[in-house]
């Protein structure tokens, strides 16, 4: 066995992570094939995967509680060994385990109703820590369904005397797997021991200037601490670590996209473009000054920089991030008339046939007035000619479209994934916008891009201005769309009046909602009601739009004329029931989420989101967003119980605000990373340490010194320790990328 094999052998400049990863867990003692299985089945395949589990807190045994000091009402983690334990079936049929347990200075009793499983994790002997509120009950002191992490089973073969007096680290655990927090640290603590040192990839200036640990004692500090005050230097070093690979890939791909694109010199002046006057104005100034509307200070700074970015030999890749309202769709318009200006096409690309129609009818209204120079025309000239290309576009109507994108007739198309379609082909694409990104994902975005290019690939690369209105936060920006330069729409446009916002709960509070809808329509105003399900389902209790309907039409909203809009329902259909909404000849619309982005009525004033705790904060703002579209008051009423302590918080704060970058500051915190992420995080580059919403120094620090060693060096080059950690931590498609030079 090699050096690189054998984990008892430390390489005399540390194991990097590759050798780790390279590891089987089964080399371990104590591993056998059972427990191999059961790390597997946990997605711990390496020594690398189980080094990376850390532990979840710590037990400081060095000034431990004791059941004795403890006084009801306290909430507390309770060290302490299963004394008795003994199940029952109530009345109510429901199952309940009875434990008592004993940390040697008193005792408790423990219940946990209709988890009969616990008897099997909890046998008489068992070690484990208690997390819950001591209460009595009938004289005798208890904790009710408490959290439990076994620390050593019947068969641990180290006592609890052995931890007296140290930190003791818990790990995330599975009873389902077998496997317990003690297992896992005892793995740990037998891998930390062969692996003896750890390769470091950064040098010492780098670390003195950051204020970083040395990679070993930071693997010593977070699994095996003598002191708490250790796992805080500790954690901050690996969280870095965490962060620096992410933001090393994304740098590396900017780089190297650089390095290949050939763009496009757009022949744009910035400063002309938002002037007020100019003698021979061009087709973005008139667009701009037939605007019935002044544009607000943010638009115009955005413009700004995204001429500024049309007008460089690099092409564009630029996000534009803006809250409900802000005006995003504007500075869209104004980008893709620049863009044929110099002679190209533009194309905006939406998730939804609903959206991509909404644009279509609005950009229309935008442009109309507009005309381009065509040598072609007796006239000399024509208008700027638009199109809208779906999945549900006819045949023939989709064979003239598909022709005029070709040959230029066609200047700007709008449209949903149908763009993305081998038929699809452009005379010369200049700007390709995505909107909506999140509901894209990153192929689908470069494949809009890549339909600039010709068939031989000569052409040049179109500019991309992704936009999104979900809001969300700068440090997951910089993580999700890193390799996008940023711009931000804050500020409304002048005269909208600020949405108010209500969480009724109540059977009472929801029917002075319905009286406030039929005011509304009494006073000439339109309403929105969403459900969160097409049709009825016995697993999910919610309402469904389809039922829904047909009870308001009965009950509450009897005599209105209530419409129905689902994402089920044909093309036809769907744009039938948005015009009838649009031109005023429905009163209340009742839909499912399909109207979340995009949907522009003016005169409709109240939201109702029934079953509003099953909505995560991005959709409840987004689905807000439809109403305070015009100069009157509008409303926003969330309908329904919160079933959790997260519910309960997303709604008290969309009662509390309506910015949406404050949602989504509250919605990192209550959410974590993984989520908001998305599929930005593959392969082993998931942030198991790192919290953006805390860690903004270290993403900062990490993205500065990602620019500092790819500069001049896209592939890493020079450092080949940190290339050879990117290899191993990113996922194939991604590694090859980067690397495949």
């Amino acid at each position: 066995m090699s050096e690189a094999e054998d984990p008892s052998v430390a390489p005399s400049a540390g194991r990097t992570l590759t050798q780790l990863a390279a590891l089987n867990v089964d080399v371990l003692k104590g591993v056998a094939e059972k427990k191999a299985a059961a790390l597997a089945s946990w997605d711990v395949h390496t020594v690398l995967d189980l080094l990376w589990c850390y532990p979840r807190r710590y037990i400081d045994r060095t000034r431990q509680a004791d059941l004795k000091d403890l006084a009801l009402g306290d909430e507390a983690v309770i060290l302490a060994t299963v004394a008795s334990v003994s199940q029952r079936r109530m009345k109510n049929k429901r199952v309940m385990v009875e434990l008592t347990v004993d940390d040697g200075t008193g005792v408790m009793r423990v219940v946990f109703f209709n988890q009969a499983w616990r008897v099997r994790q909890l046998s008489v002997g068992t070690e484990a820590l208690f997390f819950g509120k001591l209460d009595a009950y009938r004289g005798e002191r208890q904790m009710a369904n408490p959290i439990v992490d076994v620390l050593v089973g019947m068969e641990g073969r180290v006592q609890g005397t052995a931890k007296t007096g140290r930190i003791i680290p818990v790990y995330p655990q599975s009873s389902k797997v077998g496997l317990t927090s003690w297992e896992i640290g005892t793995f740990v603590g037998e891998a930390l021991r062969r692996t003896v040192t750890f390769a470091e990839p950064l040098d010492e200036r780098v670390l003195n200037d950051l204020d970083l640990l040395d990679r070993t004692s930071a693997m010593q500090g977070i699994h095996n601490p003598e002191t708490l005050e250790e796992t805080v230097p500790a954690r901050r070093r690996l969280a870095f670590d965490e962060l620096l690979r992410l933001q090393l890939a994304l740098v590396m791909q900017r780089r190297l996209l650089e390095r290949d694109a050939r763009g496009i010199l757009h022949q744009v002046d910035v400063g002309e473009a938002l002037s007020a006057e100019s003698i021979a104005p061009t087709l973005v100034e008139q667009f701009i000054a037939g605007l019935s509307f002044a544009l607000t200070d943010a638009q115009r700074r955005v413009i700004s920089e995204i001429f500024t970015d049309l007008g460089a030999p690099l092409p564009m890749h630029r996000l534009l991030q803006g809250d409900v309202g802000s005006g995003k769709t504007v500075v869209a318009v104004a980008t893709m008339v620049a863009a044929v200006q110099g002679g190209f096409q533009g194309a905006l690309m939406a998730p939804t046939e609903v959206l991509a129609e909404q644009h279509a009818f609005g950009i229309r209204s935008l442009i109309e007035g507009l005309e381009i120079r065509d040598e072609g025309r007796l006239e000399g000239s024509r208008p700027v000619s638009l199109a809208l290309l779906t999945s549900s576009t006819p045949a023939a109507e989709r064979a003239v479209i598909v022709q005029g994108l070709a040959d230029g007739s066609v200047d700007i198309v709008i449209g949903t994934h149908a763009l993305l379609t081998d038929s699809v082909v452009f005379q010369a694409l200049g700007v390709a916008i995505v909107d909506e990104q999140h509901r894209f994902g990153v192929e689908q975005r470069a494949a809009l891009k890549e339909k600039g290019r010709s068939v031989d690939g000569e052409r040049e690369d179109p500019d991309l201005l992704v936009m999104t209105a979900t809001p969300i936060p700068r440090t997951a920006a910089m993580v999700v769309f890193g390799d996008l330069e940023m711009s931000v729409l804050d500020e409304l446009p002048p005269g909208r009046t600020p949405i108010t916002t209500r969480w009724a709960q109540s059977e009472l509070e929801e029917t002075e909602v319905w009286g406030r809808v039929r005011d509304e329509v009494g006073d000439g105003h339109q309403v929105y009601v969403v459900c969160p399900l097409v049709e009825g389902s016995q697993r999910v209790q919610a309402r469904s739009a389809t039922e829904e309907a047909d009870r308001l039409r009965e009950v509450e909203l009897a005599g209105l004329r209530v419409g129905l809009l689902h994402g089920q329902m044909k093309s036809q259909e769907k744009e039938h029931v948005m015009t009838s909404f649009r031109d005023g000849n429905l009163d209340v619309l009742v839909a499912t989420t399909v109207i979340e982005v995009g949907v522009d009525v003016p005169n409709a004033t109240v939201m109702v989101i029934e079953d509003a705790g099953r909505f995560g904060m991005a959709q409840l703002h987004q689905l807000r967003g439809r109403v305070g579209r015009g100069a009157a008051q509008s409303y926003c009423y969330l309908l329904g119980e919160a079933t959790t302590e997260d519910a309960q918080r997303r709604l008290t704060a969309m009662e509390e605000t309506t910015d949406g970058f404050v949602l989504a500051e509250i919605d990192l915190e209550l959410r974590g990373e993984g989520t908001i992420l998305g599929s930005r995080q593959k392969g082993r580059s998931d942030l198991s340490l790192a919290k953006l919403s805390s860690d903004k120094d270290l993403l900062i620090a990490a993205r500065a010194l990602a620019e500092q060693l790819t500069d001049g060096d896209p592939v890493l080059a020079n450092n080949p320790l940190l290339a050879d950690e990117l290899r191993t931590t990113l996922n194939d498609e991604d590694a090859a990328f980067l690397f495949k030079g």
